[in-house]
This record gives structure tokens, sequence and C-alpha cells, in this order.
């Protein structure tokens, strides 16, 4: 399996969750280390653009692949066990806690969650203390320049 990560040039190499640990997210609060990945490039793009303002399209962005030996297997995080509130913004403590415990249990080193970007998409969280880790390969790092179509106006007709 492949997943994707859209990044920043300068933190590319750095598989770590340090970036996560340091602010909190949706699945993870301040202190735990979670590596955000998405099922496909154009939901790992999603997932980063809704945190920016359009008027400003980040020109230092990279695309990841990183491959999952087929061997390991992921938790999945089912929808009955969703709190109400866990596609809120900002994200709740809820939700921040079902990831937290997916680090803390170290069952799996990948849990797939549902995307609130995209409903019916996948992200996977990536637990990098796990000893299953360094199984993972980075196998591409590409510029990823955004389209600026993305910042016009559309017109409605």
């Amino acid at each position: 399996m492949e997943v994707f990560r859209l990044a920043k040039t300068a933190y590319a190499n750095q598989l770590s969750g340090k970036g996560a640990a340091l602010f909190g997210a949706r699945w993870n609060s301040i202190g735990t280390e979670l590596v955000y990945t998405a099922a496909n490039r154009s939901l790992a793009m999603a997932e980063v653009l809704v945190n920016l303002a359009l008027s400003e399209l980040p020109t230092d962005m990279v695309m990841l692949t990183i491959q999952i030996p087929n061997k390991l297997g992921y938790a999945v995080l089912e929808p009955k066990v969703l709190p109400p509130t866990w596609n809120r913004f900002p994200p709740t403590t809820a939700a921040q806690l079902l990831g937290d415990q997916f680090v803390q249990q170290g069952a799996y080193c990948l849990l797939q969650v549902p995307s609130v970007v995209t409903q019916g998409d996948f992200n996977y969280l990536i637990n990098p203390a796990h000893a299953d880790f360094s199984l993972l390969i980075l196998t591409d790092i590409r510029p990823f320049p955004f389209d600026q179509r993305l910042l016009r106006s559309p017109s409605l007709s």
C-alpha cells in the first residue's frame, strides 16, 4: 500500500510526528507523535488546503510517497466508536484521545481514520514509535506546485 503526505520542503525527510506533537491535531493531543498521511495525493492536498489561506498558496511544498509493506496490518477506527464531535473544528479532545490511545496501545503502526475534508476517503496515521515503523519506505519526494486556479473565484453561471 502507498500513502501520501504533502509537506514543506524543509521537513520532507522528517517522518517523526514531532510537528503534530508540538501543536496537536485532529487525532492527537500535544505531546503525542503521529505522522499524518492520506490514501491518495488529492486527499493529501485537500487536507493541507483547508488549513491555508488560499490567497497565498505555498511554493515550497513536496509530495511524499511512503510504501507500506503489504504484510503490515493496520487498525481501523470504526464509525461506531467515533465521538459525536469527532469532525468539529477546532478538533475536540474526544477525537484526540482516540489517536493518543492508538499510540499508547502500540498494537499497530498504522491507523485508518476517516477524512473530515472529503467524506468517504481515509487518512492513515503512522505511529513513529512502533517497531514496524522502520519497515516503511519513503519512495518518492517530488515538488508539488499548487495549481494557481485554486486562487480564482469561481463564476457561477
